[in-house]
């Protein structure tokens, strides 16, 4: 029986990759210099190939399907390594970037994201590095649809999530308590009694920051003021920076936070312990950023060389 790979019309890849460029037969139509009907028809010969629907209509335009946006990432892929074979053929140097497509659920420290991220631009060959934020569970399908490489989250997908997927922890950190200025130096003396009747500024309820900092609250027995909650991170360091409140973000980048926002370190409490976590999906062959970022990542927070979780699947080649 021959395989789809043997029968898989690259000609009609092209039509379908400038379509789903484009946004519109019409558009793709004239860049391609050929009828809309002729496209049409070589997109339908695509789809029933595939044995699935590639483009759904959204008023006059096309909008890619979860199987389109696939085959999209493959067919961007597939060209790209065109435009290098031709390059190599014809000994022209090459600077095509490796793409890397990340995702950070809205509750992941942003400044732990650009220290495990670092690494991945000091790539020998240079990478393009597209990165989607949002709720865990949308980057889970995402993820599950292989629109992802990797995802970054603050704790492991649930069992019976989008597909079969790889928990792989990176580490974990405790967390520093810090303020601007003024705030900041009337707090420090009695650490961490001192946080009693405080304002706070806190993560939202649904983050594991926020659930770790209230357990160890409730540990030692105190009970700030909580004047704000915050789902965009970034927004509540703004806040902390103005003098609102104190904040709660994990020691590892407390020296950053400090550099960059001006605050002051309040205390640092060991016993609250936050985690970090890279997941991905199954799949044959693990891109090289991926190993540089997670490689990297446990070393800088502590992690164990293969803890990926279920299937116990490193992040080595295969």
């Amino acid at each position: 029986m021959l395989g789809a790979m043997e029968w898989l019309n690259y000609h009609h890849l092209r039509y379908f990759w400038a379509v789903a460029k484009e946004g519109s037969l019409r558009r793709a139509a004239e860049r391609l210099h050929v009828s809309q009907p002729s496209i049409s028809g070589q997109l339908r010969e695509l789809e029933d190939a595939l044995g699935e629907k590639l483009f759904r209509r959204s008023g006059r335009s096309k909008v890619l399907t979860d199987a389109g946006q696939v085959a999209f990432r493959y067919a961007d892929e597939i060209f790209a390594l065109g435009r290098e074979l031709v390059g190599a053929v014809q000994q022209r140097p090459t600077a095509q970037a490796l793409r890397l497509y990340v995702g950070v659920a809205d509750s992941f420290p942003k400044l732990v994201t650009n220290e495990i991220l670092k690494p991945v631009f000091a790539m020998p060959q240079p990478v393009h590095v597209i990165c989607r934020e949002g709720k865990l569970e949308d980057l889970l399908g995402q993820l599950g649809a292989h629109r992802l490489d990797i995802l970054l989250a603050d704790e492991p997908a649930p069992s019976g999530s989008h597909g079969r997927t790889f928990n792989h922890r990176l580490g974990e950190s405790s967390t520093a308590f810090c303020a601007a200025g003024k705030l900041a130096r009337a707090l420090k003396g009695a650490f961490p009694q001192s946080l009693h009747g405080a304002p706070a500024l806190l993560p939202s309820d649904n983050t594991s920051l926020r659930r770790a900092v209230e357990a160890w609250f409730r540990e030692i027995g105190v009970e700030p003021r909580v004047v704000a909650e915050f789902e965009d991170l970034a927004l509540m360091k703004v806040m902390a920076a103005e003098g609102r409140g104190f904040m709660a973000l994990p020691s590892v980048v407390a020296g950053e936070a400090v550099r960059r926002y001006g605050f002051q370190i309040i205390g640092l409490a060991e016993t609250c312990q936050v985690q970090f976590h890279a997941i991905t999906a199954e799949r044959r062959r693990v891109h090289p950023a991926v190993i540089v970022l997670t490689e990297s990542a446990r070393r800088h927070l502590g992690g164990t060389p293969d803890a990926a979780t279920p299937g116990r699947s490193s992040l080595s080649r295969s």
